[in-house]
């Protein structure tokens, strides 16, 4: 099991932009843009549950999340572990991303036929480069 460092935290915990990948039935990759944060050890992120990244996982856990420091383009985290799907507290999750992403209390975006679930990645390998 790998660790995140204090750096590569800070840099998970800022406004920054993920792309994550997750695995098509077919084996194919499946990349798209995303909200993170670092919660303990894990990385987390949220989506609704019925969408591409949510079936994808629930086939296959294998997953890779990847920051890009936009004032640095040397300086990024890229985590590859497993995900594990967590509905309970999935709502304040997102509510939670949204106020650090776009400074809103709550999700703007929320339809109410959606229900949120929070992907939780605890990290697995981790490369990480400071940047210059």
């Amino acid at each position: 099991m790998a660790t995140l460092n204090e750096d590569a935290r800070n840099l998970l915990s800022r406004p920054v932009y993920a792309w994550v990948t997750t695995l098509r039935p077919d084996g194919s990759p499946h990349s798209t843009v995303v909200w993170v944060d670092v919660d303990g050890d894990e990385i987390i992120f949220n989506t609704a549950i019925g969408r591409a990244k949510e079936r994808y996982l629930r086939k296959d856990p294998r997953v890779s999340i990847g920051v890009l420091d936009p004032d640095d383009a040397y300086h990024l985290v890229s985590v590859s572990g497993l995900a594990r799907l967590e509905i309970d507290g999935a709502d304040a999750v997102i509510d939670h991303l949204a106020k650090k992403y776009l400074g809103a209390d709550s999700y703007p975006f929320r339809r109410s036929s959606e229900q949120r679930i929070t992907v939780r990645v605890k990290p697995q390998n981790v490369i990480h480069n400071v940047g210059r």
